[in-house]
């Protein structure tokens, strides 16, 4: 008794759900919508709901009869206490009209038992001697926010709800002016071909090192946050939260990033440098260089961050899989991490841009083109990913064969993968010195 006080529930609001779907098999759809079995507080009417729910499952017939008999296959009927009860049930529920009323309530109640056994669960794991507070930390996180987003679950939208809210949004879009569904990338022939950054995209950037991809990454971090107000959330598992900052204040400032390093620079040079730094600064950007950092512990920081716009995850090969998963080999863990960055992407409802390494076979087979295949630890990545972008910079003309036109201050844009649309070339121009990758200025090309 105790416990049942303690603990909250609703007898009546379980008994009327089950009063309800036993006089009126109509309200049984309703009821499995919103509700399961672990809903239900009390074990008996967990037990007729279960029974309930196999009948539905199986395109059975559900009345008082079928559910006693699938209670006496279930194991769980009782001589007569289950028939009486059940009868007992119909004579106290009124009405079936009121059954999404019924199931709101149980399923509240629900919820906040949920919240109660977390709560309980993150108090175990602090007092353990050996529980990291971060980790304890990350951990409630992770089990309040799978509460939340269990009573957030939206149920299945017949075809002309899901026609109007898209054609709500294409009418949102054809009034703004843009072609874009999504953020631009600030290189224009690039938007032309992907769309932009699309909400809950996985966009996959890929080079060998030393290419310019997390110069491209950071210029078009700050892009998005200058242009959007969105704030970008970075994580860097290869360079201090230091050395970013210094790339973005070379590229913003247009000051060579080895004058930087030495601090030599001139009166223009430091003037340019505080007018960057307070260009960067009106911008909402978040540094994260935590090396060892998984894809949870991501989810749980980005959560806390107001108005998200973007992800930026520099590199995916440097990332940890879930410490709780064994895997065979480490292109099986890879894997796990790409598809759990898919998820991220999609419960977050933000473009998640994720840098990666290209194998040697390139170089050793000495190709200018990458193929999916070439992602280092591939796995399952190019099947995941939305977008796949290969880099590739040029080299002086003494070095590079005869059909390969690719200055060496320029950089290949090679779109090998878009789920939304075509595959395509860009060629933009590199700014070695200051880190910084912009649109190519053709005119100025052809004078």
């Amino acid at each position: 008794m105790d416990e049942l006080r303690r603990l909250p529930y609703s007898r009546e609001a379980e008994q009327s759900v089950l009063g309800s779907v036993l006089l009126d098999s109509r309200a049984v759809p309703a009821a499995i919508e919103t509700l399961s079995g672990e809903d239900f507080y009390l074990e008996p009417h967990r037990n007729i709901f279960d029974a309930v729910y196999a009948l539905f499952a199986a395109g059975a017939q559900i009345d008082p009869v079928t559910v006693l008999a699938q209670m006496r296959s279930d194991g769980t009927y009782k001589e007569p206490q289950s028939r009486e009860y059940m009868a007992l049930l119909m004579q106290d529920t009124p009405t079936a009209a009121h059954i999404r009323t019924y199931a709101a309530i149980v399923k509240e109640q629900s919820l906040k038992r949920q919240v109660l056994d977390a709560a309980q669960r993150v108090q175990e794991m602090a007092y353990e001697a050996e529980s990291e507070a971060a980790a304890t930390i990350d951990a409630a996180e992770q089990l309040f926010f799978d509460i939340r987003k269990d009573r957030l679950r939206d149920a299945p939208s017949r075809i002309p709800e899901v026609l109007s809210n898209v054609l709500l949004e294409l009418k949102k879009l054809s009034e703004s002016g843009s072609r874009l569904p999504g953020i631009s990338t600030g290189i224009t022939q690039l938007d032309g071909i992907i769309g932009g950054l699309i909400n809950s995209n996985f966009v996959l950037v890929a080079s060998r090192p030393g290419v310019g991809k997390t110069a491209f990454a950071l210029n078009l971090t700050a892009h998005v946050a200058r242009f959007t107000g969105k704030a970008v959330a970075v994580f860097s598992l290869e360079m201090s939260r230091q050395q970013l900052a210094l790339r973005m204040l070379s590229s913003e400032a247009q000051v060579d990033t080895y004058t930087l390093l030495t601090a030599a620079m001139t009166d223009r040079e430091w003037k340019a440098l505080t007018a960057a730094s307070s260009a960067l600064a009106k911008m909402d950007i978040w540094f994260d260089d935590k090396p060892d950092v998984t894809v949870t512990e991501m989810k749980s920081k980005c959560r806390r961050i107001q108005n998200l716009g973007l992800v930026v995850v520099d590199y995916l090969q440097l990332m940890q899989g879930n410490p709780k998963k064994r895997f065979d080999n480490r292109t099986a863990e890879v894997a796990d991490i790409s598809r759990s960055l898919k998820i991220m992407a999609k419960e977050l409802n933000v473009p998640v841009l994720c840098l990666s390494q290209l194998s040697r076979e390139i170089e050793k087979q000495k190709r200018t083109g990458a193929l999916l295949s070439d992602i280092r630890e591939s796995g399952a990545i190019e099947q995941d990913a939305d977008v796949v972008m290969f880099l590739r910079k040029g080299v002086p003309e003494d070095k590079r064969s005869a059909d390969d036109m690719l200055g060496e201050d320029e950089i290949e844009i090679t779109v090998a993968k878009n789920r939304h649309g075509r595959t395509d070339k860009v060629v933009v121009e590199w700014q070695a010195q200051y880190t910084r990758v912009t649109e190519k200025d053709w005119r100025h090309a052809e004078e």
